[in-house]
């Protein structure tokens, strides 16, 4: 895939289908994640991030998918965290209740991506100082270069708080002062390979 995005520009129909493109593909993979890999993410839900100059500014890191109504899913995060103090028993219920039908519809996503760092990390200073980045998806024949703006969230957003409980249910060990930060893909400046037809 070529690393020019920014000089391509999609408009309309074609913009929004690579959009559905993308969410179809990271639903499928996120659902597969549950229901086969325990749910340990995936290569395609790691992309790696590159700066505009195609500098890689990090690994593979671990971004989330949320539904454009958050509540209910933070609220039952939430509850699970809150009620055991089983990580066992968390990650059982975490994995059960996505591998069933929450990712069935990828047009209950919404587009913006999320990632939480730990607090002595410098890369959210770099991404931030970016502005925007590229994050490079691939899995098997499928692979999506986007260009995304980075925001850091505050507490008190709602995709913060559904990534943070989110990321509680898989890991009982995250230390406080986490930042989280969100990426907004421009569509008309990103690209993918995908071929999907059988879209809900």
């Amino acid at each position: 895939m070529a690393k020019n995005s920014d000089k391509v520009v999609l408009i309309g129909e074609a913009a929004a289908a690579l959009r559905e493109d993308f969410l179809h593909w990271q639903c499928r993979l996120r659902q597969m994640a549950m229901r086969e890999g325990g749910g340990r993410p995936s290569a395609g839900m790691r992309p790696v991030i590159f700066a505009r100059d195609d500098s890689q500014l990090a690994g593979s890191t671990v971004v989330l998918l949320h539904k454009a109504d958050t509540e209910d899913s933070t609220a039952f995060f939430r509850h699970q965290v809150l009620k055991t103090q089983d990580p066992v028993e968390r990650w059982e219920k975490a994995t059960e209740h996505m591998a069933a039908g929450y990712f069935q519809r990828f047009r209950d996503f919404d587009d913006t991506l999320t990632a939480l760092f730990g607090p002595g990390t410098t890369l959210v200073d770099q991404l931030l100082g970016q502005g925007k980045v590229y994050l490079d998806f691939a899995e098997l024949s499928q692979r999506f270069r986007l260009l995304v703006k980075v925001t850091e969230l505050s507490e008190h957003d709602p995709l913060y708080q559904a990534t943070y409980w989110h990321n509680r249910m898989f890991n009982p060990n995250i230390p406080a002062g986490v930042r989280i930060v969100s990426f907004s893909p421009d569509w008309g400046r990103s690209e993918g390979e995908s071929g999907f037809e059988d879209r809900e």
